[in-house]
């Protein structure tokens, strides 16, 4: 009986240990420490847009350009357009007829107005171009994301007519320029 006992209760614990231990396993089985990469900065993924501001794009390589562009993974152009309104079958047709075709045309515009995106589609549909239309901030993170994926990928960014600052923006702001100021010659 005392057997019986013992046998039940090493089976038991047994049992428990072989299936806590499945249950409780975790996905990341690493050393702890949460890493992080941070894209734009590793020149070999490509072309990356750094910042944006109202008069243009700041790119990954040190490079700014003004006015809208047309960004690709290693290539970036001035694209001939004012603003969303100008955005016509027209002036995304240079998007069809790349060689290799690209995957996705991430188009950032400067306004979210229903009117604008709208039309922007129905000229990207008209070139049987595959798009995501978004704000520039928008559209300039998703490139950049696709982009360090090796996707074929392209984005159309339109600069945005006015920059909202947070007191995040500011904070790191003042914490760039005064290391800058106190560094010695």
């Amino acid at each position: 009986m005392l057997l019986n006992t013992v046998k039940k209760a090493f089976t038991f614990s047994r049992r428990t240990l072989l299936t806590s231990s499945i249950r409780h396993k975790a996905a990341y089985e690493g050393d702890g420490r949460t890493t992080v990469r941070v894209i734009n900065q590793e020149q070999d993924l490509g072309l990356m847009v750094d910042c944006y501001a109202t008069y243009g794009f700041k790119l990954n390589n040190g490079i700014t350009v003004l006015g809208p562009i047309a960004i690709f993974p290693r290539t970036v152009l001035s694209w001939q357009v004012r603003g969303s309104y100008e955005v016509t079958e027209e002036a995304l047709k240079f998007f069809k007829i790349l060689v290799p075709k690209i995957d996705l045309l991430i188009i950032g515009l400067e306004t979210t107005e229903r009117k604008a995106v709208d039309t922007v589609f129905r000229s990207a549909r008209a070139n049987q171009v595959n798009v995501e239309i978004l704000s520039t901030e928008h559209a300039c993170s998703t490139f950049n994301f696709l982009n360090s994926e090796g996707r074929s990928v392209a984005a159309a960014l339109i600069p945005p007519l006015s920059i909202s600052l947070n007191e995040d923006d500011m904070l790191h702001s003042k914490l760039h320029y005064g290391n800058l100021y106190q560094r010695d010659i």
